[in-house]
């Protein structure tokens, strides 16, 4: 068993700080995983989490991998439980850069909005009327401190081609490019992934949580594609440890080209459940076709971290419109969805 900021020592220089599921039943917030790790003379902090605890447990990872003169704090997206202490940045009592993807600017600013905006779509499966919702649920990450002084996105930086093994990725190098920050935008709009060159760590952070993204602004083609090409940096030595936002253990070499294997077939397998509970005409309603879908999603066991029935209902809008299905016109949140037809109305 794991606790709320366990320490994972990976190497003398890096450590892998523990968060915890999300239980709203008990209004818990979920808190998500971060990397500590020293580049030289330069602490970098991936993520860092929520809470007060989890605030403490980085400042001793900190002391942990020191010493150090300088400090990088990288923000892989813009969800609370992964931004809550980012003002960590203006206590470490060095020189520090703290950077966080432009895309997800406006989450970070208003959460609650974005929030809304992902249970409004699945208003027939939520308890609450999706502002209610958003506010309890926004809530529980209270204290959420998403800015430090320091603050500035990414892409104010000049985009960098990155060549790692025979992979061409798109990002932003630092501390000498001993710290790679590659651009993956599948989970979310704004996501980044982490590769630490000097210790071999690659750090997925959220793009490997579950077979399916949930959230409006996912993209499931970007998620399967750096899922294949994290398996080939594995594959090619150029990555030797696995580390995510949510998985609360280390994966190394086969096992994480394993891991990831895993999920890619998932993904397709979970695809084709999908496409044949949408029956012969491919007309569903989305509360119906959740109902029978959390069933596929529970027998594959493919839910990924904190499964709730919001979040498998948030996934199934998600594959509806994977299939080529879209919501009829209509205000009704449940209105059925079906495929567009391939010619209009009168054209030969």
């Amino acid at each position: 068993m794991t606790a709320l900021g366990d320490l994972i020592d990976i190497d003398d220089g890096t450590v892998l700080v523990l968060g915890r599921e999300l239980d709203l039943a008990h209004d818990q917030p979920d808190v998500a995983n971060a990397l500590v790790h020293r580049a030289g003379e330069t602490l970098v902090v991936v993520d860092t989490g929520v809470t007060a605890a989890f605030r403490a447990a980085l400042r001793t990872a900190a002391d942990r991998v020191g010493p150090w003169s300088r400090a990088l704090v990288l923000t892989t997206h813009g969800h609370p439980d992964h931004v809550g202490n980012n003002d960590l940045a203006d206590e470490l009592g060095v020189p520090v850069e703290h950077y966080v993807p432009a895309r997800d600017l406006d989450q970070m600013r208003d959460p609650e909005s974005y929030w809304v905006r992902s249970f409004e779509r699945i208003a027939w499966a939520a308890p609450l009327p999706a502002p209610a919702l958003a506010a309890k649920v926004v809530s529980l990450f209270e204290p959420m401190r998403p800015f430090a002084a320091t603050t500035r996105t990414y892409e104010e930086l000049p985009l960098e081609l990155i060549r790692i093994g025979s992979l061409r990725f798109t990002g932003w190098t630092f501390a000498d490019g001993a710290v790679r920050v590659l651009r993956s935008q599948g989970h979310c709009a704004g996501h980044v992934i982490v590769h630490l060159g000097d210790c071999g760590v690659l750090h997925l952070s959220d793009e490997g949580n579950g077979a399916c993204g949930a959230m409006y602004d996912a993209d499931q083609v970007k998620i399967q594609t750096v899922l294949g090409a994290v398996a080939r940096l594995f594959e090619e030595g150029e990555a030797s440890i696995l580390t995510d936002g949510h998985t609360f253990a280390l994966r190394r070499g086969a096992e994480a080209v394993s891991h990831l294997d895993g999920l890619l077939e998932q993904a397709t397998a979970l695809q084709a459940a999908a496409l044949g509970l949408t029956g012969g005409n491919g007309r569903v309603r989305p509360s119906a076709f959740t109902g029978r879908y959390a069933q596929a999603v529970a027998d594959g066991g493919v839910g990924g971290a904190n499964p709730n029935p919001m979040f498998t209902a948030m996934m199934a809008l998600n594959e509806l419109g994977e299939l080529g299905l879209r919501p009829e016109p209509d205000d009704d949140a449940d209105t059925p969805w079906s495929r567009p037809a391939l010619r209009q109305e009168g054209s030969p």
